[in-house]
């Protein structure tokens, strides 16, 4: 009876593998910038969404609180939103890694890591840019966008990606 459960344990304990190790990896990444503030992804980030903003007419300086590990975005004369390690979304690429790895199929098992990871990155960065103009321009739905609909795009696009990677490459036949 084991053995027809054998497939699906494989991937689970796949999957529950790769998540732990990618999950510590990141963790030690993160102790080993403590005292520095916030980690230096987190910061490249703020730094991507400044440079959109000035670029589209918001005019935009970070100040760093090194002491909170975060750092503020200075907008229109005051500070919309704060980039702290949780915005980078890399808990989520972890999660959207470890799920596409459970599934290995080769070398095209990392090209469509390397190519969702580049998307959830671009998307996260558009998010926070989007979430810093709501909170601008729109405060009456600044809850609403922090707390439901951009968390939905960013684990929606992860779902659809997953989707794609099952229906299209894990579960196709190699003879097809």
């Amino acid at each position: 009876m084991l053995k027809d459960f054998k497939p699906v344990l494989g991937i689970l304990l796949r999957f529950i593998i790769i998540y732990l190790v990618l999950l510590f990896a990141y963790q030690f990444f993160l102790n080993s910038f403590e005292k520095e503030g916030l980690d230096p992804f987190s910061r490249l980030i703020a730094e991507q969404v400044r440079h959109i903003q000035n670029s589209i007419g918001y005019p935009t300086q970070l100040y760093n609180d090194v002491k909170g590990e975060q750092v503020y975005f200075y907008v229109k004369n005051e500070y919309p939103t704060r980039m702290v390690e949780g915005c980078n979304a890399v808990s989520v690429m972890i999660l959207f890694v470890a799920f596409v790895f459970a599934f290995y199929k080769g070398k095209k098992t990392f090209v469509f890591v390397l190519i969702g990871l580049v998307l959830l990155y671009i998307m996260n960065v558009l998010r926070i840019v989007g979430l810093n103009l709501v909170v601008l321009d729109y405060k009456e739905y600044s809850k609403m966008t922090h707390d439901y609909i951009f968390p939905a795009v960013i684990y929606g696009t992860v779902v659809i990606l997953w989707l794609i990677w099952i229906k299209f490459f894990a579960l196709k036949h190699e003879n097809s």
